[in-house]
């Protein structure tokens, strides 16, 4: 089954331009140099055997601070589910801006995490989940837990969607692999097992900061090296920074590896 994935952000935390910068890169006027909060739309159409209502899905990988932009600039009017990496605010915080996206549902979007990143977003959207005073125009959202356990898949609409653990600093988060794509956003360093779980893609998307080694973050040599060991057809970066200028770097990268940009779309088999 065919699907496509638009990358919705390329950039890091503090996203490109950087607030009160004025490199290169921060003023140029390349417009993949524009790098919003890391964020991916996955886009797929149902089996009409499999459901009577079959219609184009759409299941997002995180909501970041410009969700609602993006959403806007992707012409997103739907949502079906979303699927959160790990808790941190660039990841997280645009939560709040599904609240219309949801009131078209017949019943809550599920949104999909693992126990830490639910706690966290409880805490900061406690108006949203409470059970008493609860906001009466809050986001119709249930909370869904990914177990940590190797292999956990969740079935969206006919499509699984595979956890694939990945190391982050000191934590261990949620990448996802569906069908013949993964996606691994905040990624230090991946493990045998995963790597393992990375066989056979058409199409790799993998953290790659900037050109110096970083605590919690691939640097790009570093993703490079992964990138031709886990051999996908083609590999895209994401979470980058001001350190990357989009032309030079994109010209001495190896063939079949890429700087993603903000509004690139791609096409693979999800199922």
């Amino acid at each position: 089954m065919k699907a496509s994935l638009t990358f919705l952000g390329s950039g890091t935390s503090m996203g490109v331009p950087t607030l009160g910068c004025t490199c290169a890169v921060c003023t140029s006027t390349d417009p993949r140099n524009n790098r919003m909060r890391p964020s991916v739309a996955i886009r797929f159409h149902e089996a009409s055997e499999r459901n009577a209502d079959a219609r184009e899905r759409l299941v997002l990988i995180d909501t970041g601070q410009e969700f609602r932009i993006q959403a806007l600039r992707d012409h997103i009017l739907r949502v079906d589910a979303v699927l959160y990496t790990h808790p941190h605010a660039d990841h997280i915080l645009g939560l709040d801006d599904l609240r219309p996206l949801t009131f078209k549902n017949a019943t809550p979007t599920p949104l999909y995490a693992d126990a830490d990143t639910i706690a966290t977003i409880r805490r900061i959207f406690d108006y949203t989940f409470r059970t008493e005073n609860r906001y009466p125009t809050s986001a119709r959202v249930e909370l869904v837990e990914i177990p940590t356990v190797p292999g956990t898949t969740i079935d969206i609409h006919g499509v699984l969607f595979e956890r694939v653990a990945v190391i982050h600093g000191r934590s261990e988060i949620t990448g996802f692999r569906f069908g013949s794509a993964a996606y691994l956003t905040d990624m230090s360093d991946l493990s045998e097992d995963s790597i393992k779980r990375l066989a056979n893609l058409d199409i790799l998307i993998l953290d790659a900061l900037r050109r110096e080694p970083h605590p919690s973050h691939s640097h790009l040599d570093k993703s490079i090296a992964l990138a031709q060991r886990i051999g996908a057809k083609r590999t895209y970066f994401t979470h980058i920074s001001h350190d990357l200028d989009h032309g030079p770097v994109s010209a001495e990268l190896p063939a079949g590896i890429y700087l993603a940009y903000d509004g690139l779309r791609l096409e693979f088999e999800i199922a």
